[in-house]
């Protein structure tokens, strides 16, 4: 049987994205094997399907990590005994540890490739990450048989600069099914159940990290109640800043009108009860989450940065700016009319994103020899 592998630095970063491709892949013929470190008990609800083999790999996120090298040793054995056709890696460790162990592998036949989910070195990004991370990014780009971009800003630039085949594909695919319009009524019942019938509602989605920078938006909150008294934020997601920004609602006396959700497995009902999203990212590759509300019809009030430029042209399918995120959320409240002229031109736009469209460019890579070009 041919078979395929999937390798991360963890397990949830696998469930969150890939999943809807392993039941075709199957369906191909191919046994599915996934390797990455398991956190998935860190992740409410997360789990594997259409899997037939989880490796539990140390792999950390640290690149220098002494665990990287005991990583690389596990992950080699693996791929030599299983003798795969394909393997696919993703993140940055995820990414460098395996294209190394499977360096014999390439010599025997089997394809390599890795998804970048977003170079960490981009337009205003720190030195440092220039310094770090491209030169990594470069050479190790040679050790597989194409880089696959999920943006339009890094394909183009690693088109350039990279030696080897270079793909784009809309990013990874967000399901078109679970996250769509909801009817009127559909939106009404979920509010009263949610408890926000009354509430302007803000939904961020993310990993409280400070790269999602939720403290931004909660830092506003205050001087929005003054303009609109019934806002309340939500916070979707789990991670190391929790106890901080929660202490960040008190110390400001919002907690009544900051709530935080925890992980959700079922985020679509809360980004439908919403009436807009907000997103203060620092840096972001293709985010999940302003797709899932674009496809829902839901606003979207965004931070600057190349992630959220693939997606939002502003004015015309979301807001963008850094620096007016509370002029843009008072706009959207105030303009009922141009909330509803944004959603429609966002949902057309994040069509391109379902994931059916993501498959049929991903499978072109990985069993066709056409390259996915760019239609900006």
């Amino acid at each position: 049987m041919k078979k395929i592998l999937y390798t991360a630095t963890v397990a949830s970063h696998i469930c969150q994205f890939h999943l809807p491709y392993f039941k075709m892949f199957r369906e191909m013929g191919y046994e599915v094997h996934v390797a990455a470190r398991d956190n998935l008990a860190e992740k409410n609800g997360l789990s594997f399907k259409y899997v037939d083999k989880f490796f539990d790999v140390p792999f950390r996120r640290l690149p220098f990590s002494p665990k990287n090298l005991s990583a690389k040793r596990q992950l080699k054995k693996i791929i030599d005994a299983e003798n795969y056709d394909i393997i696919v890696c993703n993140t940055p460790v995820g990414g460098i540890v395996t294209r190394d162990a499977a360096k014999a592998a390439r010599k025997r036949g089997t394809k390599v490739y890795y998804i970048a989910h977003g170079f960490h070195f981009y337009k205003g990004a720190p030195k440092k990450n220039w310094i770090l991370y491209y030169p990594i990014e470069k050479h190790y780009a040679k050790k597989c048989d194409g880089v696959i971009t999920i943006n339009e800003e890094d394909f183009l630039f690693a088109s350039k600069k990279f030696k080897t085949p270079v793909y784009r594909i809309h990013g990874v695919g967000v399901d078109g099914e679970r996250h769509r319009l909801p009817t009127a009524e559909e939106k009404e019942a979920l509010r009263r159940e949610l408890g926000v019938e009354d509430n302007f509602v803000c939904l961020c989605t993310g990993e409280l990290n400070k790269n999602k920078n939720q403290s931004k938006l909660i830092k506003l909150v205050p001087k929005i109640l003054e303009r609109i008294p019934n806002f309340k934020l939500w916070l979707a997601g789990n991670g190391p800043l929790f106890e901080e920004l929660r202490a960040l609602a008190d110390t400001l006396d919002v907690s009544e009108s900051v709530e935080f959700l925890g992980y959700r497995t079922d985020i679509e009902r809360f980004v439908r009860s919403a009436d807009i999203v907000a997103t203060a990212s620092l840096r972001e590759g293709v985010p999940f989450n302003v797709i899932e509300a674009q496809l829902a019809g839901i606003p979207v009030v965004a931070s600057e940065n190349r992630g959220h430029r693939e997606l939002i042209k502003n004015g015309d399918t979301g807001l963008i700016s850094d620096d007016r995120f509370f002029e843009n959320i008072l706009k959207l409240y105030d303009d009922s009319e141009f909330r509803v002229q944004i959603s429609l031109q966002a949902r057309k736009s994040a069509l391109s994103y379902t994931a059916l469209e993501v498959k049929r460019e991903l499978f072109e890579i990985l069993f066709g020899d056409n390259k996915v070009e760019s239609n900006g």
